[in-house]
């Protein structure tokens, strides 16, 4: 069982920063990819980045490419989504996933635990 904790969202003008962290519960933490999902108003949820249990490899959408930087700190339980050049596009609540998994799902579907989510709005 993984409990799963966001924070770090906020307002900030468009070509600003802001730097998501999600905090995990359980000592397997390390045994998860984890990964960002997105869900503006209206629209479905969205694969934004992951990252595989070790960190060795990430994966992104390419919306996010260049801008968004996925990493883990596994002594930390702690997962974070750096967040550059943002734009009034990337405003959603953000969600932090995870799963036992050696690959980095893209499916919403394909993830069994999430947390509450966190707003971000990028105002123009």
């Amino acid at each position: 069982q993984v409990q799963l904790t966001e924070s770090g969202g906020g307002l900030v003008q468009a070509g600003g920063s802001l730097r998501l962290s999600c905090a995990a519960s359980g000592r397997t933490f390390s045994s998860y990819a984890m990964a960002w999902f997105r869900q503006a108003p209206g629209k479905e949820r969205e694969f934004v980045a992951g990252i595989t249990w070790s960190g060795r490899a990430t994966d992104s959408a390419t919306s996010v490419k260049g801008r968004f930087t996925i990493d883990r700190d596994n002594a930390k339980n702690t997962v974070y989504l750096q967040m550059d050049s943002l734009e009034p596009e990337d405003t959603a609540v953000y969600y932090c996933a995870a799963e036992m998994s050696a690959a980095i799902p893209r499916g919403v579907h394909e993830y069994t635990y999430w947390g509450q989510g966190t707003q971000v709005t990028v105002s123009s």
